[in-house]
């Protein structure tokens, strides 16, 4: 018997940035917060001295156990599902700050074209466009109306960048410039422009000059040490939760942050929730608190997954289409890349940061024509300068040995003479990938495990080999001795490193027979119940995910205001 506590008006599960941004929000406004996180505590000086690539990217330190909680994995509804024991495909944060902690801090907007893609793309080009297996649908608010939430989380993040027309308006400039274009990008920038293209610094949450936000947070700029993707931040340089939100939630007394607790299940009354039962991991004692408003803010994976077992809303069915919660599953699309050695040229590619980079716009969303094209939307092609860091990079030309001498010897002559001409495609919805609870596995709670059913589609295949070209053009232009291009999408297999943008499974929408949440991410069957966080995203973009998830968040806690001022469903359904 799980041991009850006091009532509190919200309770929020997971200190990421969709829960950090509630909490924060929240309390601002005199509101009492509970805030479960199942990881352990974290400040910058847990990150102090952290360049330790074995420790933290292949070792995985700040990421969920696998052992104790995982997802199974099939391609296919025929075929049998099984757990992944390994990071690959994508990477789950665990502790405060979560995935916020160690992303790259690559800020983008989704498109207008994002918000009204079914209304957009039959209009431009008839409703046989989009295949009737692609359950494609708008996401009940347009960019004009979320553009604000985009500035209010850039302005908090101190996001760098500069502004590119074809993105949609924008009220203000990025608060901090770009940051700093090297002689590496300058080669990407010059084969582009050679090409007629225009290419941009890319957004970024790693700062590219001091900065101070609205709530009063000061942060120094961005080192360009190279170790930001599963890692954090030692200077406070990289927007994260720890350093921004959290830290503001947390000065005005309001917020009860609470770590190893572990949220098993949402508990309700009728057509309410009453509360969440979460374990203290560190002791193994349930208990129960109840809350007024109940927020899912966790990672996309078990946003689904606790409404799943919690009952909440009615399961997606892929025989029936009938049900909500599990559909829409999407990752991204990033075979079709291009990657370019040179015989006599070197490059300073050891130093860098997780947001450093180029991109051109032409190939993004619908802003070329897909009349004739077997594919909707498009992909970002870019190059970043991450930094290389020793272990992970030994990049040779096509046809050398895999061991061995020549292996050796092509594996220093290439180390500081290669650099990656990327495409990062839009990932639409199928009616075969979902979220689903497994029915044989089991976490170390007995609770079902959640099951993934994805493979990449007709769709996304035709994206690859329509991008493929144009990054091997601009590879070729670039100067290139030799080039190795990604032309052909191969089956998924969630063992394999390509990307770690997953969305969808609790998504949002304008009608409440094909989505679970309405535009402020309230649940449209128990109305005290806002889900925050990518899984609401009924598709995903070309873009990083992580704007528009901070954008949705700030539009959720203003939801969560009101509905606590006025209760009810907060979007009325014409």
């Amino acid at each position: 018997m799980a041991k009850k506590l006091s009532k509190v008006p919200v309770v929020v599960v997971g200190m990421g940035w969709a829960g950090g941004i509630i909490s924060a929000e929240l309390t601002k406004a005199g509101i009492n917060v509970v805030g479960l996180e199942r990881g352990k505590e974290r400040s910058t000086a847990d990150y102090f001295m952290g360049h330790d690539e074995l420790r933290y990217q292949h070792r995985t330190e700040l990421m969920q156990d696998l052992a104790k909680e995982t997802i199974t994995h099939r391609n296919s509804p025929d075929q049998r599902a099984l757990p992944m024991r390994r990071y690959g495909t994508f990477i789950i944060g665990d502790g405060v700050g979560g995935a916020g902690s160690h992303w790259n801090g690559q800020t983008y907007r989704f498109l207008p074209y994002d918000f009204e893609i079914k209304t957009m793309t039959e209009k431009k080009y008839g409703k046989g466009k989009i295949k009737s297996d692609m359950p494609i649908q708008d996401w009940g608010i347009t960019y004009d109306e979320l553009e604000p939430y985009y500035d209010t989380f850039e302005k908090m993040a101190g996001t760098s960048g500069e502004t590119v027309e074809l993105y949609g308006k924008r009220k203000n400039d990025y608060p901090t410039g770009p940051m700093k274009k090297t002689p590496t990008l300058e080669v990407f920038e010059a084969a582009t422009k050679n090409l007629g293209y225009k290419p941009y610094m890319v957004s970024s949450g790693n700062l590219s000059e001091s900065y101070t936000n609205p709530d009063g947070i000061a942060r120094g700029a961005c080192q360009y040490c190279a170790y930001c993707e599963n890692f954090g931040c030692e200077y406070g340089a990289k927007a994260d939760p720890v350093v921004t939100v959290l830290p503001v939630a947390q000065k005005t007394g309001k917020l009860d942050l609470r770590t190893h607790a572990n949220v098993l299940k949402v508990t309700k009354n009728g057509t309410k929730a009453t509360g969440v039962i979460y374990v203290d991991t560190m002791t193994g004692i349930e208990y129960e608190q109840p809350a007024d408003v109940v927020v899912v803010a966790s990672y996309v994976f078990n946003n689904a997954k606790l409404l799943l077992t919690s009952g909440l809303g009615e399961a997606y069915n892929p025989k029936t289409g009938k049900g909500t919660v599990g559909k829409n599953y999407c990752y991204q699309v990033s075979s079709g890349w291009s990657t370019a050695l040179f015989d006599n040229q070197e490059f300073n590619t050891y130093a860098g940061a997780g947001a450093l980079g180029m991109e051109i716009p032409e190939y993004t969303g619908d802003h070329f024509d897909h009349k004739n094209l077997d594919f909707i939307h498009g992909a970002g092609i870019r190059m970043f300068q991450y930094g290389n860091r020793p272990i992970a990079n030994n990049v040779v030309p096509e046809g050398t040995p895999n061991w061995g001498p020549e292996f050796k010897k092509a594996s220093i002559k290439y180390a500081n003479s290669w650099l990656k001409v990327a495409s990062q495609g839009a990932s639409m919805p199928h009616i075969n990938n979902y979220l689903d609870l497994d029915p044989t596995y089991k976490d170390e709670y007995g609770m079902p495990i959640l099951r993934m059913t994805y493979d990449y589609t007709d769709q996304d295949k035709a994206l690859v080999k329509y991008m493929a070209k144009v990054t091997n053009k601009i590879a070729k232009e670039m100067g290139a001795d030799h080039i190795i291009t990604a032309g052909e999408q191969g089956p998924f297999n969630v063992n394999k490193d390509t990307n770690t943008h997953n969305t969808g499974g609790v998504i949002m929408g304008a009608d409440r027979e094909t989505s679970v949440l309405n535009s402020y991410l309230q649940m449209w069957d128990v109305d005290n119940v806002f889900v925050v966080g990518a899984s609401a995203f009924p598709h995903n973009s070309c873009f990083n995910p992580t704007g528009t998830l901070g954008a949705l968040s700030y539009r959720a806690a203003e939801g969560i205001e009101k509905y606590l001022k006025d209760g009810g469903s907060l979007v009325k359904v014409k």
